[in-house]
């Protein structure tokens, strides 16, 4: 007798376990592809809001911290994960950069990953300025750019391709209030994911953060 209850309850372990394991697989091959229509219309610009379908990342040339020309094809075929910030900010961007410096730790052994930082200041941002910021952060080079370039450009990809900041009036639309979205985008160019770049450990309704965010790169990595 007792040696069949606890054969019944290691197989009812063994069960919990395989529906866990199960569940979670099934959610994370789940990880949704995001369009303009999916995302909150604030976040988005309006000439794109109409779209549902095949959304991705559109072409893009930048300056990076060491002055090298950076564009979407050093991104093509890699996982990555995109964000708005600048050097002095002294709100939500000094956590932002912390948890990208956490989350590029993470990657940095996997050549399928990469991490994109674009300023929305470029003026008071240039490549020296961003060079010194990198340099203090201990930014790895073959990892993680961080983009300066046209304000116009940069604020037209953020609203019409990564769909993650905000604008007051439409005189106001290069007056940009950057968020704290973190934007995972796959290997075809296409976003993931959305995450509370502020967050590593603690959890707010309605939001992913950075331990999340590490597992879909993962997951991702192995998906060709």
């Amino acid at each position: 007798m007792k040696k069949r209850t606890i054969f019944i309850f290691c197989f009812s372990i063994l069960l919990v376990s395989i529906f866990i394991a199960i569940y979670s697989l099934m959610n994370r091959r789940n990880l949704p592809i995001y369009t303009p229509r999916d995302v909150n219309p604030e976040l988005v610009d309006s000439t794109v809001q109409h779209i549902g379908y095949n959304h991705k990342i559109a072409p893009f040339s930048f300056t990076n911290q060491n002055g090298k020309t950076i564009t979407n094809k050093d991104y093509e075929g890699k996982i990555y994960v995109a964000d708005f910030f600048f050097t002095t900010c002294q709100t939500i961007c000094p956590k932002m950069t912390t948890n990208m410096v956490w989350l590029q730790d993470k990657i940095k052994d996997n050549p399928k990953v990469k991490l994109l930082s674009h300023t929305v200041f470029p003026d008071e941002d240039t490549v020296e300025v961003l060079k010194e910021y990198a340099k203090a952060k201990g930014v790895l080079d073959v990892k993680w750019n961080l983009v300066t370039g046209n304000q116009k450009e940069i604020y037209k990809i953020a609203r019409q391709s990564y769909l993650v900041v905000k604008t007051g009036k439409p005189e106001e639309l290069y007056d940009m209030v950057h968020t704290e979205n973190f934007v995972l985008v796959d290997q075809k160019g296409r976003i993931r994911g959305f995450y509370n770049g502020t967050l590593l450990n603690e959890t707010k309704k309605g939001e992913k953060n950075m331990n999340q965010l590490l597992e879909d790169i993962e997951f991702l990595a192995t998906q060709e």
